[in-house]
């Protein structure tokens, strides 16, 4: 049995000339695109890819929640996607609506993982800004910060009244 060295176990470039992965063998054209040409995958993993939620967790949580709709089904982790499939995902708030263009399985830029996919959210009307806007506002936030020596034991008397 005669052994092959210097090349991959499969690999079609000659004895001799080592390729590593994600090497381009010698006289071989590739597209990139290529590679990624999926007709579909999974649910968690293109909302991942897709930037639309940080991480694949948080996309299998919201899945799970039933937050995210597949063509006015429940979409659960392992649903697959195609292009052309509509998504609905429930936001606080405010409900998110895609279409998927494109299915790619690896993470790639932001800008990149913005053309999967078409938001097909509508505007919100401005009585819904203004309300947004309102209750923003009306957020209590935190003192900047921590009260002193005088101010605990006021806010210490004021709880005990």
């Amino acid at each position: 049995m005669t052994e092959k060295t210097g090349s991959r176990a499969g690999s079609n470039a000659p004895s001799g000339q080592n390729t590593q992965p994600g090497q381009i063998e010698p006289g071989v054209e590739s597209n990139p695109s290529e590679f990624n040409e999926l007709e579909s995958l999974r649910l968690d993993i293109w909302l991942d890819v897709a930037c639309l939620f940080k991480t694949r967790s948080q996309a299998q949580t919201a899945c799970r929640a039933g937050k995210v709709d597949v063509n006015e089904q429940r979409g659960k982790p392992n649903r697959l996607i195609r292009p052309g499939d509509l998504l609905r995902i429930s936001r606080t708030g405010w409900k998110q609506i895609v279409e998927v263009k494109g299915i790619h399985d690896q993470h790639i830029p932001k800008a990149q993982a913005r053309t999967l996919y078409v938001d097909q959210t509508p505007e919100p009307s401005p009585e819904e800004v203004e309300v947004r806007r309102i209750m923003r506002d009306a957020r209590i936030h935190a003192p900047a910060e921590r009260p002193d020596k005088r101010e605990r034991r006021e806010l210490r008397r004021l709880k005990r009244q």
